[in-house]
């Protein structure tokens, strides 16, 4: 395996997870981008970062990004260099819109754009990586394929059972109208998981299963049943504990007839609809910046210098 470009550009969306009771599973991709130039070079790594986490992440080796492509063309078995990164980041970071999927995304796909045989970083492969990057499939799956996607692992701890994950995008009606409301405040992912509790209630479980076959249809085209759809017991109800915040506003939507869910690991919110003027005034009153996105269709891709697609 070789390096046949020493430049690409890579888009990437950002994403919200979950969307209700697919824990772990859906993800929906929206139109708010990270872009990132990788050029390979023969001199030492540096990366430039403008937007959000301008300042504040590495500017080395230790760059998300940077360990994501050297990932990428150890596992295509292609030669290491000196890299050099722009990266323009308009997606929140610690804010449950999957910053860290996104730079993880990023890098694999820039890597698949500079080696000779793309198909060495296949979307599975990309997939494969980037979940076990970030311990679960669902925000790498809609940064990857765009779209709402589904995605699922296999393989069970402490069997012979071969692990491996997998991800299909889902059929999405138009005139769905994502929302998203982002608080000033950041949350680690860990801190909003090490809330949750270790086994659920038979009955949450059956509840939030059929909750996520009927949030399917309703993204199909069932508009109507979106409020039921995203109805979750399985994560959100515990989540209060660390972000009361983002569970009021929750219940403020919900109660207004808008189909809102923690976005992720929060503290976002998703609304899987417009919010009204009214609404979101109330909310940026409240330190809420209202953000209506369309859906990106495309997920991640790479371009070379001449802005031609590859990989």
């Amino acid at each position: 395996m070789r390096l046949v470009r020493d430049l690409v550009r890579v888009q990437v969306p950002a994403t919200s997870a979950n969307l209700g009771p697919g824990f772990d599973t859906f993800g929906l991709a929206l139109a708010l981008h990270d872009t990132v130039e990788v050029r390979a070079t023969a001199g030492t790594t540096r990366v430039e970062v403008t937007g959000e986490g301008a300042g504040e992440v590495p500017d080395g080796e230790d760059h998300l990004v940077v360990r994501a492509v050297r990932a990428g063309l150890e596992e295509a078995g292609a030669p290491q260099a000196g890299l050099e990164l722009r990266c323009h980041n308009a997606i929140p970071h610690g804010r449950g819109l999957g910053s860290s999927a996104a730079a993880v995304v990023a890098g694999l796909i820039a890597a698949r754009g500079l080696i000779s045989d793309p198909d060495a970083l296949s979307d599975d492969v990309v997939l494969r990586l980037a979940a076990e990057w970030e311990g679960h499939p669902d925000n790498a799956a809609a940064a990857l394929l765009g779209g709402a996607t589904l995605a699922w692992t296999t393989g069970r701890p402490g069997t012979d059972e071969a692990a491996g994950v997998g991800a299909v995008r889902l059929d999405l009606a138009p005139g769905l109208t994502p929302t998203v409301l982002v608080p000033g405040a950041r949350l680690l992912t860990s801190a909003a998981r090490a809330v949750l509790p270790p086994r659920v209630a038979h009955a949450d479980a059956v509840f939030n299963a059929a909750r996520t076959a009927l949030l399917v249809v309703a993204l199909g085209g069932r508009h109507d049943l979106l409020m039921t759809a995203t109805q979750d017991r399985l994560h959100q109800p515990f989540r209060g504990e660390v972000m009361a915040p983002t569970l009021d506003l929750v219940a403020r939507l919900r109660a207004d007839d808008h189909p809102a869910a923690v976005s992720g690991a929060g503290p976002s919110v998703l609304v899987l609809g417009e919010v009204p003027d009214d609404a979101a005034r109330r909310a940026e009153v409240s330190g809420w910046q209202c953000l209506p996105l369309a859906v990106d269709d495309a997920g991640a891709f790479a371009s070379d210098a001449d802005g031609s697609v590859v990989g």
